[in-house]
Order: structure tokens, then sequence, then C-alpha cells
């Protein structure tokens, strides 16, 4: 059954495909246009450059009205990640608007992990360690992101859409798995400055369909 959210977010799908961010990427799940799989790479020259991160997204028929469910399935430590890998994210709550799609979703946490909100902290530790001790703080940055590669390559079978969608047109599978051949041939280098590193509020502006100015990419709870 076609509704006006499965039709909108056929629309995100296709618009990924054709024109993806530079680091991003993401598609619906097996016969689930409602469910998808996304992929993150960490931002160039941030401590988590070279992060292969796995983030899950969760549409109901009240998108884009609602904004999606995102959490990050690999292992995160930042101050806006919770401990179960819910985002502390403005656009995903009080600052969210019908007009950002998914490529604002995934653009704007990009760059929210090299901007994080340390007065607004999901994870106290890393906030505390973000604004006391940065060298201790990208020490453990670093932890997760060799995780990211390790868990990357044990679970890859897990986040590739096995078929497409009924909803969407084109191959779900596809994308992530290019951005995966990619991610292994250090073609990901790739990212521009303003794709990887730049403000939540330009990222995801620039993803957006809308007129209006992106509100900042800063965490909130």
């Amino acid at each position: 059954m076609t509704t006006p959210s499965r039709r909108r977010l056929m629309r995100d799908f296709k618009k990924l495909q054709e024109d993806p961010p530079a680091g991003v990427s993401g598609a619906p799940t097996e016969d689930n246009i409602l469910a998808w799989e996304a992929i993150i790479f960490g931002p160039q020259d941030t401590p988590f450059e070279d992060g292969t991160f796995k983030l899950s997204l969760e549409f109901t028929e009240e998108y884009p009205n609602k904004p999606p469910t995102v959490k990050f399935i690999s292992k995160m430590f930042h101050p806006n990640v919770y401990a179960d890998g819910s985002i502390c994210l403005d656009i995903l709550q009080n600052r969210w608007s019908p007009t950002y799609d998914v490529a604002a979703i995934l653009t704007s946490i990009q760059s929210l992990l090299d901007e994080p909100n340390p007065n607004s902290p999901a994870n106290s530790h890393a906030a505390q360690l973000y604004q006391e001790n940065r060298r201790e703080y990208e020490k453990r940055v670093q932890q997760i992101v060799e995780q990211s590669w390790l868990n990357f390559g044990e679970n890859e079978g897990d986040a590739e859409p096995k078929d497409e969608p009924k909803e969407a047109s084109g191959t779900g599978g596809q994308q992530l798995n290019e951005s995966r051949r990619e991610q292994s041939q250090g073609v990901g280098q790739n990212q521009n400055e303003t794709g990887a590193s730049g403000s939540g509020e330009a990222a995801a502006g620039s993803a957006a369909s809308a007129n209006e100015e992106m509100p900042s990419a800063s965490g909130s709870n």
C-alpha cells in the first residue's frame, strides 16, 4: 500500500542514489521502506576520520511531519550519543521540519560528530573529556574508529538489503555496496571539507529541499 510517507521515502531514496552527499549512504531494508540502514564515514581531519559507522532509521506513517528514530548501530563515543546509540540532535527533536529528508539527517549527524554540544550531553563522560582532556577524548574516539573497521567487516552482510523494497525504485543494496567498495579501496578520502567537516547547519541545509535556513546541528536533549 502506497501512502504519502512511503512516497516521500521513495523520493528520498531516489535522491540519495542520484545525488549522494559525500561520506553518507543509506537504503531501505528488505521489504520495508519504513526501516532504513545507513553508513556514515567519519569526517576528514577530525578524530573520527576513517571511521565507518552504521546507523538505523525507523520511520512512521507520520513522516515527514515527524522525524524518524535514528540510532548508531556501531559503537560510538560522543557527547551527544547515548549508550544505546540514540542521538541527541536538535533537528531530530524540537527543531524538526518536514522539509528535511534522509540526506539532511545523515549529513547533520556527520557534522555533529566533530561539532558536539558538551553543554547538553547524552554521554557525560565523553562530554567531560571533550572539555577537559581532549587528548584522552581523541584516544577514546580512535578506539571506536578502529572497532568500526572490525565490526564493519564481520557484519557486512547484515547491513545489506537482500532485495529491493517493493515501494522503492532502484537497488537499495547497490548504494551501500558501492560505499563499502570505496571504503575498502581507500576512496572514502574523496570527502570534501564542506560535506564532511562543515557545520551541521550548512550540511543539512544543502541536503534539505527547503528554502528556509537549516538549523544548527548542535546536540540537544
